[in-house]
């Protein structure tokens, strides 16, 4: 009888340490469009920026994150800086190297890479660089499916750019996310950063935080326990007027996703600014 309680508690006790050994691990989740490399942004073009923007990257410790608006030399500009991160996206003009990225970079050490692709926000979402619908540019999202070494949870993480022109293209493009994250996340938590060109009153938000559409996500910042920075996320360079300036880049989650905080990261150096942007950080636990 001794034998037995004993094996029991032995048994119990694992279970218990094996428990303990495995904690909830935050994942800090950065939105960031970097603004494209342009001569035309003067003192605060990419040759000046791209030191402030990887330093930015790593001083929030960020562990993953989505990029918008990045060229094929930016984004070589990044890893040369961040040589423990690795990527996934493609160009969105020929599915390679040509136009902007929306490329979702993360900490090689810390994330296994499952399954990943692409696919444009058109009518066919395989036509390499189609404009879709009424749209003004190509757009394309980038998707993978991660597995974190640390925790062993696994969640599928979605980043694009939502045309800011064309009508149709904002409200289907906004639509086709849902719907592709609804076919491609094979039911795991699912995160979703992006530069929208919208404010939470625009059709495409109202699309994507729909709560009577069972695809629908869940902007971060509504359900975050802690609030940082202001209630805005493009500045221009700090040309807005504060009063006039608008939430556009978000970070939405779906499924068993606690968020801990959302905040708007304002950070300049010597009037130096990372982007036209704020990124927008997260803390969240897949639980």
């Amino acid at each position: 009888m001794r034998k037995i309680l004993f094996s029991f508690l032995s048994v119990l006790l694992s279970a218990c340490f094996l428990s303990a050994g495995q904690p909830d691990t935050p994942l800090n989740v950065l939105t960031f469009n970097i603004r494209m490399d342009t001569q035309e942004d003067g003192y605060n073009q990419w040759s000046n920026r791209k030191d402030l923007a990887a330093d930015l990257v790593k001083f929030h410790e960020v562990d993953i994150f989505g990029a918008q608006e990045v060229l094929n030399h930016q984004l070589n500009d990044l890893l040369q800086r961040l040589p423990e991160y690795a990527y996934v996206g493609v160009g969105r003009e020929d599915g390679k190297t040509k136009g902007e990225y929306a490329p979702i970079i993360y900490k090689k050490d810390r994330f296994e890479l499952e399954d990943s692709g692409n696919f444009w926000l058109a009518e066919d979402i395989n036509a390499v660089g189609k404009k879709g619908w009424d749209a003004a540019c190509e757009r394309v999202a980038t998707w993978g499916i991660f597995k974190d070494k640390q925790s062993g949870k696994k969640f599928f993480f979605l980043n694009t750019h939502l045309d800011h022109i064309g009508k149709v293209a904002r409200h289907e493009g906004a639509s086709l996310v849902l719907e592709q994250a609804r076919k491609l996340s094979k039911g795991l938590p699912v995160i979703v950063t992006g530069d929208f060109n919208a404010v939470p009153a625009d059709d495409p938000i109202k699309v994507l935080t729909d709560k009577n559409d069972p695809r629908h996500v869940t902007h971060s910042r509504e359900i975050a326990a802690l609030k940082y920075g202001p209630e805005w996320t493009f500045h221009d360079y700090g040309r807005i007027p504060c009063e006039e300036r608008e939430w556009i880049d978000y970070i939405f989650v779906k499924g068993d996703i606690k968020v801990l905080r959302n905040g708007v990261v304002t950070d300049t150096l010597n009037k130096l600014y990372p982007s036209d942007h704020c990124p927008v950080i997260a803390t969240l636990i897949i639980q």
